[in-house]
Formats: C-alpha cells, sequence, structure tokens
C-alpha cells in the first residue's frame, strides 16, 4: 500500500477507537439515558441490516400489499419514506 492509504487506514483507526471512548464516556456521564440509547443504537441496527437486505423489507411490503390489511397503503408509504431517510442518514 502506498504511505497515504496507509495513513487513512491508521487515521480511520484512530477515529473509530475515538469514536468508541466518546460513546463509553456519553454511557457513564449519561446513565438515565441508557436505555433510550440503546433503544436507538438498536434501530440504527436494524436500518443497516435492512440496508444490506432489501428483500426482506420488499418481501414484508408485498406480503402486506397481498393480505390488503387495512391501511396498508398508509404504512407502505411510511416504511418507504423510513427507508428513504434512512438511505440518506447512512449516505454521509
Amino acid at each position: 500500500m502506498n504511505k497515504k492509504l496507509i495513513h487513512l487506514s491508521q487515521r480511520r483507526e484512530r477515529l473509530l477507537a475515538q469514536t468508541a471512548a466518546q460513546r463509553t464516556e456519553l454511557m457513564k456521564s449519561a446513565g438515565f439515558l441508557r436505555p433510550h440509547l440503546l433503544r436507538v443504537d438498536r434501530g440504527i441496527a436494524t436500518l443497516r441490516y435492512l440496508k444490506r437486505h432489501p428483500a426482506i423489507f420488499v418481501g414484508a411490503s408485498l406480503i402486506l400489499a397481498v393480505l390488503r390489511l387495512k391501511h396498508t397503503g398508509k404504512w407502505i408509504q411510511r416504511a418507504w419514506i423510513g427507508w428513504q431517510l434512512g438511505r440518506k442518514l447512512f449516505k454521509k
């Protein structure tokens, strides 16, 4: 690897370590928020999983459409908007 790639790789590792340390410190200082932060982390992990496996999202939407559950269109629209929002948030 050239020096620039090595430098970028090392910088990325430092930033990941720094992020982990900041997260730990935040959890210590904001203990009362812990359940809420864990829920947010779980939501982010779910969005990342769905981003890697879009067939699950499409399959669930198709099942709802086929079953024609009450307000299916509204829920599909909300899910689509959530999907698009998640994609925009995780692109950055």
